[in-house]
């Protein structure tokens, strides 16, 4: 028996520090860990152990005869892996904690998300390094509460080794406090040895076509935070009139709001969907959502853990046109030849799969286009379709070109999912371009190339919008181990103030900040709430509401 990673996989690596065999890759310590999908487990070398299963935060781990039928796939994507990839088995390098100075260390964190968590964690190792936890709403967990899919409860429970990080005594939140606003970025520096900025990508890309701000065109991170019940969006509004939806992009956000969209609305019932979102969704006349990807299936942004994913939703087809499925001449070869990499490899497979398995009669579905772009939203006064171009390859360019052929699909509904993109923070430099706060290792660079001393980043802040809850855990360590190393080296500017003026200074500017006890309200509340009616939460959705249940 071996045991095998599946689809609620969160790459945050727990299950590679303790396995005493080095079976789980890629490590950390290696380059592919980076972009990795997944981790996987090599059946070779696999004692049977099960120091992995234990350690998993999100419970993906089981021994390879207890999986259930929707979970076999993984035995190959498991596999497949160690075909193209040599790795080196062995003791695992012991993790030691370097000794600090004496006295304590104060630091601010703003933002409450996993590489804000992740940096902590590696903080609060140390008992003489404080940390105060800033966001301005009164919830933490950033993404994983408003980003990840109510479907995919299993991801959530990495929740679980947050809250163990926020019960340490050196540690703090200080929720629902605008950074800029309630309390500027100066007053944090004057009073904090370090701060840690680590608040994320909040906008979205534009697709830059005619029409696109047309009603009835919106992002897929106003959806998707709308239907995870983000206090901003709890009142916004979408039509569900159109019979079929277009989501242009080829992510795993795409791949959410999708599923989202045709899942059977009881099904939803049981999870933490907003309650507005349920309610909408369930006179929803949507039937098909056409998901368009711009190159080819093998560029498919999303894993195959959520490509295969898509056709375990009841009810619902999927289609894919075999046509669509165009390679390119030297790709197609390397797939042919088996010489490809095993994740481009599995992805293509999957999908000729899905073109050859065809519709089956389901009433509804969902519709695959590749080597698909839009050109124009159409419409006047709300949309009415997308016209798009058929692209192609061109050898001689060494790149997908657009082709003559166009054609327009019929649709009341469109939502770009091309990503998200962070936005300057003031007393930071910013590279507008690639939407991060220029760094070295999270260490804040300035415009003179210099390290900016107690300034630092984590997250989509430091690298760009890109990478999952595991990516976050290796940003955030390698940037906690920056400031770590800052502080053997006695090279953090000494506060001129102190931090335990903070909550007098809020209180001036009749700011509350909720702390550990006020969060722990609201989730009992919401938890509360949620068990009555048989779901794991039911999200209060307003910032009165969060104030009110944390007793403010």
């Amino acid at each position: 028996m071996t045991f095998v990673i599946t689809r609620p996989c969160c790459n945050d690596a727990s299950c590679v520090s303790v396995c005493p065999v080095n079976c789980i890759h890629p490590t950390p310590e290696e380059p592919e860990f980076r972009t990795a999908e997944m981790l996987y487990i090599d059946p070779e070398t696999c004692i049977d152990c099960g120091a992995c299963v234990d350690a998993c935060p999100v419970g993906a781990i089981f021994p390879d005869d207890e999986l259930a039928e929707e979970d076999e796939p993984y035995l190959r994507l498991n596999a497949d892996y160690y075909l193209d990839h040599e790795v080196d088995a062995g003791e695992p390098k012991p993790v030691r904690t370097p000794k600090l100075p004496e006295g304590e260390v104060h630091v601010a964190v703003v933002g409450a998300g996993p590489a804000a968590f992740y940096a902590t964690e590696e903080l609060v190792r140390h008992p003489s390094v404080h940390v105060d936890m800033f966001d301005r709403l009164p919830t933490p967990y950033g993404l994983v509460r408003a980003g990840v899919a109510p479907d995919h409860s299993a991801t959530k429970s990495v929740e679980r080794t947050f809250s163990s990080t926020a019960r340490k005594k050196n540690f703090q939140y200080c929720l629902g406090v605008t950074v800029g606003e309630d309390i500027t970025h100066d007053e944090l520096t004057e009073r904090y040895h370090a701060v840690v900025y680590a608040s994320g990508a909040s906008t979205d890309k534009r697709l830059g076509v005619d029409g696109e701000s047309l009603p009835g065109s919106v992002a897929a991170t106003d959806f998707v935070a709308w239907y995870n019940g983000h206090p901003d969006h709890a009142d916004d509004a979408f039509d569900f009139s159109s019979a079929r939806a277009v989501i242009v992009g080829n992510g795993n956000v795409a791949l959410d709001v999708a599923r989202i969209l045709l899942t059977d609305p009881d099904d939803l019932a049981s999870t933490d969907i907003a309650e507005h979102a349920l309610d909408a969704l369930r006179s929803s006349a949507v039937r098909e959502v056409v998901i368009l990807g711009r190159r080819s299936i093998a560029d498919g942004a999303y894993t195959n853990s959520e490509f295969l994913s898509m056709r375990l939703v009841d009810g619902v087809d999927v289609v894919i046109d075999a046509d669509d499925l165009e390679l390119g001449d030297e790709l197609a070869r390397q797939v042919s030849e088996g010489s490809v990499d095993s994740t481009i490899g599995s992805k293509v497979r999957l999908a000729r799969e899905y073109a050859d398995h065809g519709a089956q009669g389901a009433d509804k579905r969902f519709v695959f286009r590749y080597l698909t772009a839009p050109t124009r939203i159409l419409g006047e006064d709300r949309v009415t379709g997308v016209r798009v171009v058929r692209n192609t390859f061109d050898a001689d360019a060494g790149r997908i070109v657009p082709t003559e052929e166009t054609s327009d699909i019929a649709t009341g509904l469109v939502i770009r999912s091309i990503g998200y993109r962070g936005v300057a923070v003031d007393g930071l430099p910013f590279d507008d371009a690639a939407g991060v706060v220029p760094n070295d290792a999270g260490r804040v660079v300035g415009d003179d190339g210099v390290h900016v001393p107690g300034h630092y980043v984590a997250g989509w802040l430091k690298r760009g919008a890109s990478g999952g809850i595991g990516t976050n855990r290796f940003c955030g360590q390698e940037t906690a181990s920056s400031l770590i190393a800052d502080i053997i080296a006695g090279s953090l500017p000494a506060p001129t103030g102190s931090r335990d003026d903070v909550a007098g200074l809020l209180a001036s500017r009749g700011v509350e900040p909720i702390d550990s006890t006020g969060w722990a309200a609201i989730d009992k509340a919401e938890r509360d709430a949620g068990r009555a009616s048989g779901r794991p939460r039911r999200k209060i959705v307003t910032v009165d509401g969060l104030r009110a249940a944390a007793g403010g």
